[in-house]
């Protein structure tokens, strides 16, 4: 009795890891999902990085000040 249960001592840490190797459904989807989380999460901290370098890069020339002059100045004039 005791040779066999040497034997099923010695498979039951093969099963154990074995069963450990494969990944459920559910397990893989949420691994997926983090995954891409963090890359977003990534994306976003290098766009704050180089916005907060160069803030005066990702601004347009004129502002919309400069439309609202023209305007007036149009309309005096007429």
């Amino acid at each position: 009795c005791t040779s066999g249960e040497g034997v099923v001592s010695a498979i039951a840490p093969v099963a154990l890891q074995t069963s450990a190797a494969f990944l459920t459904l559910e397990q893989r989807a949420a691994f997926i999902f983090v995954l891409i989380l963090f890359i977003f999460l990534g994306l976003l901290i290098v766009r704050c990085f180089r916005i907060l370098l160069d803030p005066y890069r990702s601004m347009p020339s004129s502002t919309w000040t400069d439309y609202m002059e023209k305007d007036t100045f149009d309309y005096r004039i007429s």
